[in-house]
């Protein structure tokens, strides 16, 4: 590895300040101090089910005591990703997801929604990080008369070359070499933007934090009055985990008996296929935190607030660079009395890709309040598999093969492969696949396709 020396002089000579090189620095010794120390895999173990509180368990709560706790209450979001997934420019958060209206939309109208109902003031704060922060807070001008927002950025560090561990040269490669290094970086920099310590002052206590782009994720009243009672200071989400899940971070108890994050990418290549295992691995974390303010004020005071540090491998213009990220939930086993609680699949909603857009503009889901509920008329407990393939790609795409959203209450699985066109209130039910080797495949309007297989060239009117 590299003398931490020598990659100090390249970041100053390429202008990076002394505050961002002693940042950057202590999450590089961090990462060699792991390394020192690597995951002992035998002294891993799943979590003990009693460990893992049970969402139904939790107490109801009235709305007097309800309003108390959202006086207390402020929501953060974790706005730092771009669209480009799925061929977007600028912050996710700006797509439109659901009946025209965007994921940040969507957010607003959830804490607005709270707020008018309870007669409180629960404020919404938005980690950006350098690629969506001048974009965001164009937008979110839009919503003054809604909600009140603060917006911070995370730090932004120098990605190092694979080869030598030394920083791209900014000459060379421009903006490409930086990178926003993970939301773990949620707590030193909401503890440096000055936003922390002014929400303390207001009487806020605790802070709900949610991917931006996780549609299921809500004010959970249930939660926040067990955090509250339970003397806790910090609550992961977690639910069951799916074979879609297999990459997703998961919780683990260590040969110390705690709780903690463990992430696919600090796993020894030996053993990720077991990791994916969903006998073995249970539950994976949805990256919704409850958490104590006034806790973590004194955790980064105490700098006491240390997380695991792992590689992120990416290209920039094919050559291989590492990226040093660190996970919120990595907290876990950093704050005293940490829970977990296993909530309904509901709550975790995320849209990663087309794929994960149709389900959720579908009738699946009903919208309330800003919030995805379930269509109770769906009689399955699990969401279909949805696989729309390569020319599904963007959200363009999308929208030029897909006229209007399907019925798919009652699917189970959906592949299609090729250049594949829906009509106009088609319905899919069990399991339908479709396969176009060459040209296009059109699906008139109002066709019912049930366990259905279709191959070839298909035009209108053929079926």
């Amino acid at each position: 590895m590299t003398e931490f020396k020598e990659i100090e002089q390249i970041l100053a000579s390429q202008g990076t300040t002394t505050d961002q090189i002693s940042l950057f620095s202590d999450l590089y010794y961090q990462f060699l101090k792991q390394k020192k120390e690597p995951l002992d895999w035998d002294k891993i173990s799943t979590p003990a089910d009693e460990s893992i509180i049970p969402y139904e368990s939790l107490e109801t709560v009235d709305s007097v005591h309800t309003k108390g706790l959202l006086e207390q209450l402020a929501v953060c979001r974790l706005n730092g990703g771009l669209g480009t997934s799925m061929g977007c420019v600028g912050p996710k958060s700006a797509i439109e997801v659901r009946n025209n209206q965007t994921f940040l939309d969507l957010i607003v109208t959830q804490i607005n929604t709270i707020n008018q109902k309870y007669g409180v003031n629960v404020p919404l704060i938005l980690m950006n990080s350098f690629n969506t922060d001048q974009d965001t807070n164009k937008i979110i001008r839009k919503y003054d008369d809604e909600v009140l927002i603060h917006t911070f950025k995370q730090n932004e560090f120098n990605r190092l070359r694979k080869d030598s561990w030394l920083p791209l040269s900014a000459k060379k490669y421009g903006a490409s070499t930086k990178y926003p290094p993970g939301h773990g970086d949620f707590y030193n920099s909401i503890g440096r933007s000055g936003i922390l310590d002014s929400l303390i002052e207001q009487g806020k206590k605790y802070m709900y934090i949610a991917n931006a782009d996780n549609l299921g994720a809500s004010v959970d009243f249930k939660i926040l009055h067990y955090l509250d009672r339970s003397n806790t200071d910090f609550i992961m989400e977690v639910t069951e985990k799916t074979r879609a899940d297999v990459k997703g971070g998961t919780l683990v108890r260590t040969d110390k008996q705690t709780l903690k994050l463990l992430e696919f990418a600090q796993v020894p290549e030996e053993y990720r296929e077991e990791f994916k295992s969903i006998k073995k691995f249970k539950i994976f974390n949805t990256n919704n935190i409850w958490i104590n303010l006034v806790a973590l004020r004194n955790k980064l005071d105490s700098k006491s607030l240390v997380l695991d540090v792992f590689e992120n491998f990416k290209q920039v213009n094919r050559l291989p660079v590492v990226q040093l990220e660190t996970a919120i939930g990595g907290g876990i086993n950093c704050f005293k009395n940490s829970k977990a609680i296993q909530v309904p699949r509901i709550r975790f909603l995320p849209v990663k890709t087309t794929n994960d857009l149709l389900l959720i503009q579908s009738n699946l889901f009903i919208l309330d309040g800003g919030v995805l509920k379930r269509n109770q008329s769906r009689h399955f407990e699990n969401l279909p598999l949805i696989r729309l393939g390569e020319f599904y790609r963007t959200i363009d795409d999308y929208k030029k093969r897909i006229s209007m959203i399907p019925d798919i209450l009652e699917l189970d699985h959906l592949t299609v492969v090729g250049d594949v066109y829906f009509g106009k209130k088609t319905k899919l039910c069990g399991n339908v696949i479709l396969v176009c080797e060459r040209g296009e495949l059109h699906i008139p309007d109002q066709s019912f396709l049930e366990n259905k297989v279709m191959t070839g060239n298909i035009r209108i009117g053929e079926l």
